[in-house]
């Protein structure tokens, strides 16, 4: 296998760059910058060199033999000045010693889940947390790369394997006339874990709180969708002018309030016939968008809007144009009237579809895995033929053993390590 290094902290220029190496030959790398290796785990400050023997920085160095390590396999940590040529030169030297290139995306982390250091929903849950942009983002991924998911989806394989020794047991004695068959407690069991799955799978999908929720501003043109995008993103991202269809396309910004991530969507005004063929275009895309939200903020004609929208007077601040006898909310986004207001309430729906804080939840792979297991679970019947039972068993604990990462495949961890940075 070959020793992979790479950049693993920030880009440079930062104060202190971190470049990793791991692999077998991560001893020799670093016997041949530093001239030895350092006790293990035990940080030193080193001259490092190329072949040449020219320095190329003072560094902390440390060496962690595996399977000791993040990655399960003997790797050494530079810490160098975060200079770029600093950074340039120390892997060129790198690039040098045999047995050595340079790590693929996610490749360290792939190394540890396949040394067994963390599993795949741990190897997930990391992947969230260098994507998190909010507070309930890192939470969550925090829980799930910690381990949380990991420890609830072994339980259930534990409970699993354990049925399946009772299935086996009641086989290996099936011809036995005064052997009963299983016990009550088996099918009080199944059903208790079903239910408990069933549960998991009614919790808010793991993918809402990655994406954000999906707020529409839609309205006629002219009624101030623009203006009041600009206000709920806090930057001028719109052009907000009294021309109408000035807006012709789709604009989204994601934006955390109070913690919750948003993406706010403005989009050209609706009208029956557009000003151009680019225009129109502009419109049908609003209807789609309009149809595909969480929320619409209907900003035009009272009652007009989608089902379910919210009716919003928006333009409070110059007298009746924007009038409504119910509206959900009056706002200015000139004065900032009603705006806190707003925001609260978006917060507050918005949590509602979302895992509450300390709650974990299923992404896609994982749900279809789980309502694999769900599905299986369901067609036990403790009266039916044992060998039946068994096979029932048997593809509860393959989706177990999927969703742990036990059995996967090279296109699927793939996909997933991808995900990260090259030196992660």
């Amino acid at each position: 296998m070959d020793t992979i290094f790479a950049l693993s902290s920030g880009r440079p220029p930062a104060a202190i760059a971190v470049v990793r190496i791991s692999g077998p030959e991560a001893g020799v790398a670093l016997d041949t910058l530093a001239g030895s290796r350092t006790p293990p785990r035990e940080a030193k400050l080193r001259s490092l060199s190329n072949s040449s023997g020219e320095l190329l920085d003072r560094a902390m160095v440390l060496w962690l033999p595996g399977p000791h390590s993040a990655t399960g396999e003997d790797t050494a940590e530079l810490f160098l000045h975060g200079g770029a040529a600093v950074v340039k030169a120390v892997e060129a030297a790198l690039g040098t010693i045999a047995g050595l290139r340079m790590a693929e995306p996610g490749e360290f982390t792939r190394r540890a889940f396949a040394n067994g250091k963390i599993d795949l929903s741990e190897a997930e849950g990391l992947a969230d947390l260098l994507e998190a942009e909010t507070e309930l983002q890192r939470r969550h991924a925090m829980a799930i790369a910690g381990g949380r998911l990991s420890r609830q989806f072994e339980k259930w394989r534990e409970v699993v394997l354990g049925f399946s020794a009772e299935v086996e047991s009641a086989l290996d004695f099936s011809d036995e006339e005064d052997v009963e068959g299983l016990p009550d407690a088996f099918s009080e069991g199944i059903e208790a874990l079903s239910q408990e799955v069933a549960m998991w799978l009614d919790r808010p999908r793991a993918e809402r709180l990655r994406d954000g929720y999906r707020v529409v501003l839609a309205g006629p043109p002219n009624v101030g969708k623009s203006t009041l995008f600009n206000a709920l993103i806090e930057i001028d991202a719109a052009i907000a002018t009294p021309i109408p269809g000035t807006t012709r396309d789709v604009l989204e910004r994601p934006v955390a309030i109070s913690g919750v991530p948003f993406v706010f969507v403005d989009t050209a005004g609706l009208r029956e016939t557009g000003g151009d063929s680019i225009e129109t275009i502009g419109i049908e895309r609003a209807r789609i968008e309009a149809a595909n939200a969480d929320c619409v903020l209907w900003l035009g004609p009272e009652g007009e809007g989608p089902a379910g929208a919210w009716e919003i007077a928006a333009k409070a601040d110059i007298g009746d144009e924007t009038t409504k006898t119910s509206p959900t909310h009056t706002v200015s986004a000139v004065s900032g009237l009603g705006m806190a207001e707003l925001r609260q309430s978006l917060v507050e729906r918005a949590r509602q579809t979302m895992p509450k804080p300390g709650e974990l939840s299923l992404n896609e792979r994982q749900r279809g895995f789980v309502t694999e297991l769900r599905a299986a679970l369901t067609e036990i019947d403790p009266g039916q033929d044992l060998l039946i039972l068994g096979e029932n068993l048997r593809r509860a604990r393959l989706a177990l053993d999927a969703l742990i990462g036990r059995s996967s495949t090279e296109d699927m961890l793939d996909a997933l390590f991808g995900r990260f940075c090259i030196g992660k």
